[in-house]
C-alpha cells in the first residue's frame, strides 16, 4: 500500500528521527540537569508557589474569557456576511504573529492609565493581576477564535437546518446540534489558548511588569532566576510547566479523538 511504502522510506525515517530529536534533546537536558535532590524545596518556596499559582489563575481566566468572548467572534467570522469581514479576521488573528513585546506596547497605549480607553474610563490595568490576564488574553484568544471558526466552517449545517424544519428552537438547535458537533474544536481551542497563556512572557512583562506575587508568572520567574544565576529554580519551574503542559496536551488530544 502507498502509505506503508512511505513509512518504510529510509529518507523519511531518518528525517523524522532527526526532527524528533530536535524536540526531545532540550527536554532531556532539563531532566538531566534537574536538581532532583532539592526539587521539593525549590518548588515549594514562596516565590515559586506564588508564580505557579498566578500562572494557573491567569491562564484559566484567559481561557474562560476566550470561551465567553471568543466563541461569538468565531461564530460571526464563520457565518456572518458583512463588509470588512476579511479585515476583522486579520485584526483578530494579528496577535498570533506579532512580537509579544509589540502587543504589550499596544496594550499600554490602549488600556494604560493614559491610554485611549484607560484614561477616559480611569483604568489602571498595568502592573496588576488583571493586567496579566488582559495581556495573556490578547495574545492567546486568537488561537481559540481561529480554531473554533474552522470547526464551525467544516461542520454539517444541514443537521441544524433539519432540526429547525422539525420545529426546534434556536437554543435547542445550538445546545443539541451545534455544540456537540464542534465540541472537539472547542476543546482544542481551549487547550491552545491555555497553553499559550501559560507560556506568555513578552506582552505580560511589558504591560503588567514583573512584580512577585502580583504579576510575576512562572515564565517571568524562570527568566529572573536564570538571569540572576539561580539555575536550579529556573530548571525546576521549567520542568513543572513541561510536565503539566504535556499531561494536558496528551489527555485532551485523546478526548478530541474520541469526540
Amino acid at each position: 500500500m502507498p502509505h506503508s511504502g512511505q513509512l518504510r522510506n529510509p529518507v523519511v525515517l531518518i528525517l523524522a528521527a532527526v526532527s524528533a530529536l530536535f524536540f526531545v534533546l532540550p527536554l532531556t537536558g532539563l531532566v538531566i540537569r534537574a536538581p532532583w535532590s532539592s526539587m521539593t524545596s525549590v518548588i515549594t518556596s514562596s516565590t515559586s508557589l506564588d508564580a505557579l499559582w498566578l500562572t494557573l489563575l491567569a491562564s484559566l481566566a484567559t481561557t474562560a474569557l476566550a470561551l465567553l468572548f471568543g466563541f461569538p467572534l468565531a461564530m460571526l467570522q464563520a457565518r456572518g456576511r458583512f463588509r470588512g469581514k476579511a479585515l476583522l479576521r486579520g485584526l483578530t488573528t494579528l496577535p498570533m504573529v506579532l512580537p509579544p513585546v509589540v502587543g504589550g506596547i499596544a496594550l499600554l497605549l490602549a488600556y494604560g492609565r493614559r491610554g485611549l480607553i484607560g484614561q477616559p474610563l480611569g483604568l489602571s490595568l498595568p502592573f496588576t493581576t488583571a493586567g496579566v490576564i488582559v495581556a495573556e488574553a490578547f495574545v492567546a484568544m486568537p488561537f481559540f477564535v481561529i480554531t473554533v471558526e474552522s470547526g464551525l466552517r467544516s461542520m454539517n449545517t444541514r443537521l441544524e437546518d433539519a432540526a429547525r424544519n422539525l420545529g426546534a428552537g434556536r437554543l435547542t438547535v445550538f445546545r443539541r446540534i451545534t455544540l456537540p458537533l464542534i465540541a472537539p474544536s472547542l476543546l482544542a481551542g481551549g487547550v491552545l489558548t491555555w497553553s499559550r497563556a501559560v507560556g506568555e512572557f513578552g506582552a505580560t512583562i511589558t504591560f503588567a511588569g514583573n512584580l512577585p506575587g502580583v504579576t510575576q508568572t512562572a515564565p517571568l520567574a524562570i527568566y529572573i532566576s536564570q538571569s540572576s544565576g539561580q539555575l536550579d529554580q529556573a530548571i525546576a519551574l521549567s520542568l513543572v510547566l513541561v510536565v503539566v503542559s504535556l499531561a494536558v496536551m496528551i489527555g485532551t488530544r485523546d478526548r478530541s479523538r474520541g469526540g
